[in-house]
C-alpha cells in the first residue's frame, strides 16, 4: 500500500497599522488590532471553520482510515485564542479525534533559522509548548517556515529531537530523483525527510479555478487516475499547501470543497492508497538516500528559494538591522519588548517587501496592507526605529550612563530617514533596470525568463502566430514554451507542425517579431 500524506500550513501575521515617522518616540502601539481581527473572521468563516467541519466529517465516515496534518504558527494560534476562539474549538475537536498530526514550527513564522540558532529553537519551544497546550499533544515532525530548508538548518533539528522534518521537492535539488520517496539530511541521517509532490500540490493550491488550465476542471476522479499512473515503486505522495487553499485562495464556488469531501472516496474506491500522517509515513518508509541541500530551498515562488523574504536591498537592510538587536533583547526582562521582538520577526513583513517583477508577484498581494514594496519598507522601518529606541531604553545601558533619550531619538531617525531614502532609491533603480532591460528584448531571451512569465506570454499570444515563430526557433526556446502550453493550445500546435514546412523565413521573423512587441508590452505593464 501506497501512502498519501496531507500537511496544511495554517498562518496569519499579526500585521502593522500605518505607522508614520512623527509617531516614532512618541507611540508604542504597533499592530493594526481591526485589520488582524477583521481578517482572522474573514478566514474563519470562510475557510477555518467549514474546512475543519469537512475534515471532521469525513475522520467520522472513514474512521482512522482519514488522516491529514497541520503546522499551527504561534502567532495564529494566539490570534485564534483572541479573535476566533470559536476556530480553536473547531481544532480542539480534530486533534481529539486522534486522526490529525500537530507539527513543531516557530512561533512567529520567523525566519531566524538564518540567522540565529538560540532564537530559533527558543521559538520552536514556544510553539511546541502551544501545541500541546491546546491540543495535549507533543509534535514529533517539524516543519519550518514556508518549508525552508538546508542540510545546516536539518542538523539543528535533529539535534532538537525532532524525527522528521518536511520541505519542497524543488527541481533543482532532486534532478532526476522522485519526490515520492522518504529521505534522509545529508549530514544527520536520523533525521528523514518528507518531500513535497509540488506538481499534484500546486495542481489544487494554484490551478485549481484557472479555467485557462488544460486540465480544468480538476475532479477527485481525474486526480485519484493521475495518483494511479504514479510508478507503483514510487511509496507516498506529499501534498503540502496553504489550508486557506480552501475557502480563499480557491472560493467555494470553485468546488474546492467538493473536490475534497469526494476524494478520499474516490482514493478508497480506485486506488491502492492510504492516508497517513507525517510521523506514519517516516515510521514505515525506509529512506531511500540523503539529499544534499548545501542553499537553501523554500516552497514559494517559481524558483523556490528564499527571494519572496530576502535578498533586494529593502529586506536585507530590515532584516539585518531587526537582528542587531538580539544580543540586547536576551537580556532583556521586559516583557511588552519580548512581546514585540517576537512579532517583528514574522516573515511576512520582509514578505510584503518583495521587489520581483514578472515572475510571480502577483502572489505576493494575498492581504497584503501595502500599496508597494517600498511602502512596506517604510512603514517597517519607522516601527523598527521607534522599538530601537525603546530597547535602547528599557534594556540598554544603566540610567546614569545612557545619553539623553529625546538627543538619541532624534539622532536615529535621522539615520532611519536617511537609509530608508538610500535603500529605496537604490531598490527602484534595480526595478527600473529590469524594466529598461525588456525594451531591448528579442525573441531568444525568452529561454532565460521564468515559467510563470511564458504561461503570461502564451496567454497573449495566438497560437498559430506563435506556432510559427517558433518555426527555426533554439531548442531551448522550445523546451521552454511547449511545456507551459495548455492542452487546447497544445493540440493546436502539433496539428500546425505539418503545414509549416514550406513557410516563408520572411513570415517567421514576422511573427518573432510580433512575439517580441508582445513581451515588451508585458514588461511595461
Amino acid at each position: 500500500m501506497r501512502s498519501i500524506c496531507f500537511y496544511f500550513q495554517v498562518h496569519q501575521p499579526y500585521r502593522l497599522r500605518n505607522y508614520r515617522f512623527f509617531d516614532i518616540g512618541e507611540k508604542h502601539d504597533y499592530f493594526d488590532t481591526y485589520s488582524n481581527s477583521f481578517i482572522m473572521r474573514r478566514v474563519a468563516d470562510k475557510n477555518y471553520l467549514p474546512m475543519n467541519a469537512l475534515l471532521l466529517d469525513l475522520i467520522n465516515e472513514y474512521g482512522s482510515a482519514f488522516k491529514v496534518s497541520f503546522s499551527i504558527s504561534g502567532v495564529a494560534l494566539d490570534q485564534f485564542a483572541e479573535y476566533a476562539p470559536d476556530v480553536l474549538e473547531s481544532f480542539k475537536r480534530l486533534a481529539d479525534s486522534g486522526n490529525v498530526e500537530f507539527l513543531a514550527e516557530t512561533y512567529s513564522h520567523s525566519l531566524s533559522a538564518l540567522k540565529s540558532r538560540e532564537e530559533f529553537e527558543k521559538q520552536v519551544k514556544i510553539q511546541s509548548d502551544k501545541i500541546k497546550q491546546y491540543f495535549g499533544v507533543e509534535p514529533t515532525t517539524f516543519r519550518n517556515t514556508e518549508l525552508i530548508y538546508s542540510d545546516e538548518i536539518g542538523t539543528m533539528v535533529a539535534d532538537m529531537g525532532y524525527k522528521t522534518m518536511l520541505t519542497e521537492g524543488a527541481k533543482h535539488v532532486l534532478g532526476w530523483r522522485s519526490p515520492n520517496y522518504a529521505y534522509t539530511n545529508a549530514i544527520n541521517p536520523k533525521l528523514k525527510l518528507l518531500l513535497k509532490n509540488f506538481q499534484l500540490s500546486d495542481d489544487i493550491a494554484f490551478r485549481f479555478s484557472q479555467q485557462s488550465w488544460g486540465e480544468w476542471p480538476l475532479t477527485s476522479e481525474k486526480f485519484v487516475d493521475w495518483l494511479n499512473n504514479i510508478d507503483q515503486k514510487e511509496e507516498v505522495v506529499n501534498l503540502f499547501m496553504d489550508y486557506e487553499t480552501f475557502g480563499e485562495h480557491q472560493w467555494e464556488e470553485t468546488g474546492i470543497f467538493n473536490f475534497m469531501r469526494a476524494l478520499p472516496g474516490r482514493v478508497f474506491s480506485h486506488s491502492n492508497y492510504t492516508f497517513n500522517t507525517p510521523s506514519e509515513v517516516a515510521e514505515t518508509l525506509q529512506p531511500v538516500g540523503p539529499i544534499h541541500v548545501p542553499v537553501p530551498i523554500s516552497w514559494a515562488d517559481e524558483e523556490r528559494d528564499l527571494t519572496a523574504w530576502l535578498g533586494n536591498d529593502l529586506q536585507d537592510e530590515a532584516f539585518d538591522k531587526l537582528y542587531s538587536l538580539e544580543s540586547k533583547i536576551k537580556n532583556c526582562g521586559d516583557e511588552q519588548i519580548q512581546r514585540d521582538w517576537l512579532l517583528l520577526q514574522t516573515s511576512d513583513h520582509f514578505y510584503y517587501m518583495c521587489t520581483k517583477w514578472f515572475s510571480d508577484g502577483d502572489v505576493h498581494k494575498y492581504f497584503n496592507p501595502y500599496g508597494t514594496p517600498y511602502d512596506a519598507f517604510i512603514n517597517f522601518m519607522n516601527v523598527l526605529s521607534d522599538f530601537i529606541i525603546r530597547v535602547d531604553t528599557i534594556c540598554g545601558s544603566p540610567k546614569d550612563d545612557r545619553k539623553d533619550i529625546k538627543e538619541m531619538a532624534e539622532k536615529l531617525m535621522d539615520e532611519m530617514e536617511d537609509a530608508t531614502r538610500k535603500k529605496i532609491k537604490s531598490s527602484k533603480k534595480k526595478v527600473k533596470k529590469t524594466i529598461d532591460q525588456g525594451k531591448n528584448i528579442k525573441f531568444d531571451d525568452i529561454k532565460n525568463m521564468s515559467n510563470t512569465a511564458i504561461k503570461k506570454l502564451v496567454k497573449e499570444v495566438d497560437i498559430n502566430e506563435l506556432t510559427i515563430a517558433l518555426k527555426d526557433a533554439s531548442t531551448e526556446v522550445k523546451e521552454k514554451v511547449i511545456p507551459n502550453l495548455n492542452k487546447k493550445a497544445r493540440q493546436t500546435y502539433d496539428e500546425l507542425q505539418q503545414n509549416l514546412k514550406t513557410i516563408k523565413k520572411a513570415d517567421i521573423k514576422k511573427y518573432q517579431k510580433a512575439v517580441e512587441e508582445k513581451l515588451k508590452e508585458l514588461f511595461r505593464k
